[in-house]
Parts: structure tokens; sequence; C-alpha cells
């Protein structure tokens, strides 16, 4: 009788495990931090995630040992073999789509074995991927450097081509955002908004980074734009401050809302051993119509490194228009200014003005997507050049 109470306890027992949820436990691996821990099973290196990961193994910091067991935020269950909703008592349709892409996913880069439909394993993450850029889920394969969907179904695979900036990490800024546009101008019978145009720019170069083995965060985002072909823009106002925080329209709290955004991460990465952190601000100048302008740099009067940064990146530039314009000549200038987001970010830090909005020749620089990629090629090889 004693015999069989226990074994209708341990059914019990397997029945809740498998309604409810476990946390996975795992060890680190050789040189793995809390940063890559979290990668490993295909989440988020985010502020949140990080800090989940602390709660639930009641961490005081990210100091990892090798023999001990630690809980990954991500619950466990066992897969009832007819729906998700019915398997975790949650009838949210959303919801449940959103978890099983993440299972897809994780075993379609080999972060999972096999498919949750085939072992009746159901990962369920405390917080689910946004439209990850750096936190993209990772490739297992070797020239493969993972997968962004925050680019959009046509760019999110991104393929390595070389390992230049392995141990590099930068934090991408596009101007404006959310409830600030930027300058909106009309060409041609369509508007065309300051901010849409620095974010497709800095959505590739921040692409072009990934496949040379960077690290990068998207700082401003926007879940569902991804990279885009058209000449114009659709605007809307959606876009978030990283991760997902709404965008104010104070621009003091919009401003610091982003520097505090970065130099979390920041301090996060330097407690791993980052061998280099840079902040690159993209901008869209808006002046006078008539006024043509190339693109022009500022840094921090006071970070000389920025100021190499700076220069190189003008460089860079100046011998791009030099090998496929000649005869145009490159009139972009390289200045210190004491702008909010050079001082305050803890990496240092570039501002980049890539033309003049109102313009109509320097229009032909934002609507035309073969521009748009070939400035953030650019920006890519000089970011590479200053190494």
């Amino acid at each position: 009788m004693r015999l069989f109470f226990l074994i209708l306890m341990l059914i019990v027992m397997n029945g809740v495990y498998a309604q409810n949820g476990e946390y996975i436990v795992t060890q680190v691996k050789a040189g793995e931090g809390a940063y890559s821990l979290l990668e490993r099973f295909g989440l988020e290196k985010s502020s949140e995630n990080i800090q989940r990961f602390k709660e639930i193994n009641q961490l005081d910091d990210l100091s990892l040992r090798k023999d001990k067991d630690y809980k990954i935020p991500i619950l466990e269950y066992k897969y009832d073999a007819k729906s998700i909703r019915s398997t975790i008592n949650k009838n949210d349709w959303d919801y449940a789509v959103k978890i099983q892409e993440f299972n897809e996913r994780v075993h379609q880069l080999g972060l999972k074995a096999n498919d949750y439909r085939a072992d009746n394993i159901l990962w369920v993450p405390d917080i689910l991927p946004a439209t990850p850029i750096k936190e993209g889920i990772k490739s297992t394969s070797a020239d493969i450097k993972g997968v962004y969907s925050i680019f959009g179904k046509e760019y999110e695979e991104v393929k390595l081509k070389s390992h230049q900036l392995k141990g590099h990490v930068y934090y991408v800024v596009s101007g404006h955002g959310g409830p600030d546009p930027g300058a909106v101008v009309t060409f041609n019978g369509h508007q065309l908004c300051e901010d849409e145009y620095a974010y497709d720019i800095s959505l590739r170069l921040a692409r072009n980074l990934l496949e040379h083995d960077a690290t990068v965060y998207m700082i401003t985002r926007d879940n569902n734009d991804g990279i885009r072909s058209d000449s114009y823009l659709k605007a809307d106002k959606d876009e978030v401050c990283y991760p997902e925080q709404v965008i104010p329209l104070n621009q003091v709290k919009r401003l610091n809302q982003r520097v505090y955004a970065i130099n979390a991460l920041y301090k996060e990465h330097k407690k791993e051993g980052a061998i280099k952190q840079r902040a690159i601000i993209i901008h869209v100048d808006s002046r006078s119509r008539g006024e043509r302008i190339d693109m022009f740099f500022y840094h921090n009067p006071r970070s000389n490194t920025g100021k190499k940064l700076a220069n190189t990146l003008q460089n860079t530039i100046a011998a791009k228009y030099n090998m496929h314009q000649k005869n145009r000549g490159y009139s972009g200038t390289v200045k210190a200014r004491n702008l909010h987001m050079l001082r305050e970010t803890y990496p240092v830090a570039v501002y980049a003005e890539l033309g003049n909005i109102r313009n109509d020749r320097d229009q032909k620089r934002f609507i035309i997507e073969d521009n748009r990629q070939a400035v953030a090629n650019w920006l890519c090889e000089g970011i590479i050049n200053d190494n």
C-alpha cells in the first residue's frame, strides 16, 4: 500500500511539473560568462534577462563558478501533443505563436537538439525575445553569425565575412524616433521623415558590423520596419529605446534614456572583458534647401580616441568619393562638440551627420536604396579601419 502511494505521488509530481514547468538548470562552460550563457539558450543579452537570471539564482553579481548549477530563465514544460496553449494553461493565441517561433528557432539553430513536437519538451522563456539584434539567436554554423529578426525576413540571417571585429561592442543610435520624426519634407509628392532614413542606414550599418563578428546593439529600434528597399520610407511613431522602452517626447529625457541604456550595457560588457566599445550616432541633417553638405562628424572635445575615430571615418569617406567620383570632391569635416550623447555615454562615441534632407541633391543619398547601403558600407569600413 505504501509503495502504491509513493508511485501515485510521483505521478502527481510529474503531472505538476509538466503543467507548471521548471527552470532549465545548467553549468557554465569554460570561458563563458552570464551573457554568453543566456545566448547559448537563445535568449537576448538584455538587462531584463540578466536581472531575471540574477533573481532566480539569488546572485548579487555576475561572478559565475564552473562547478555550480544555474537556473536559466526558461521554463521547461512537457508538451501535451495538443497545443502550446493547453500545455502552458494560457489561452493567448499570439503568445503561443511567439512561443512556437522561439522553439522552432532554437531547434533550427541547433541550440535545442530536437523539435518540441518530437521530444515533447517545450521551452517557455520568462522574457520572450522582442526583435533582437545582438540579442539575436546565435547559430552553431561556422559561417552564420545568427538570425536577427529586427532586419526583416529578407535580411535576418547574417553570414560572417570575417572575425575582424570579434570582441568589439557597438551601440548604433539613429536620431529622433518615436514621437519625434525630426525634419519632415516633401519630395516628388512624397513625405520624407528624417528619422526613417537615419534608422534604415543604421540598420544596414549594424548588419555590416555583425558580418565582421562584432557585438551590436540597436538602441533606437523598430519592431516591424526591418531593412527596406523602398525609396519613400513610410513614417510611423512606434520606435522604442532598447530594449522596449517607450520614447518620450521631451528631448532631454529621450537623450538620457538612450545614454542610460548604453551605459548599462557598457558596464556589463566591460566586466566580461570586451576589447573595444563604441557608440555610433547616426543623424540626417536639416538645413536650408539650397545648402548641400557632405557627410561630416563630431566627437567629444575631451576624447582623443573619439577624434581619431571621427578622422578615420572622414578619411575613409573621402577615399571612397575619390575612388567612385574622382571629380566630385569631398568637403566633410571633423569637429569637436560638447553634445549630450557624446559627453554622457561611457563608450567612446562619434556623431555622424549624413546629409541635408531638405536639399534636392542630398535627398538622392537617402531615397536611392543603393546609396543608403553605400553609406552604411563606407561607415563600416571606416570603423574597421580604426582598429
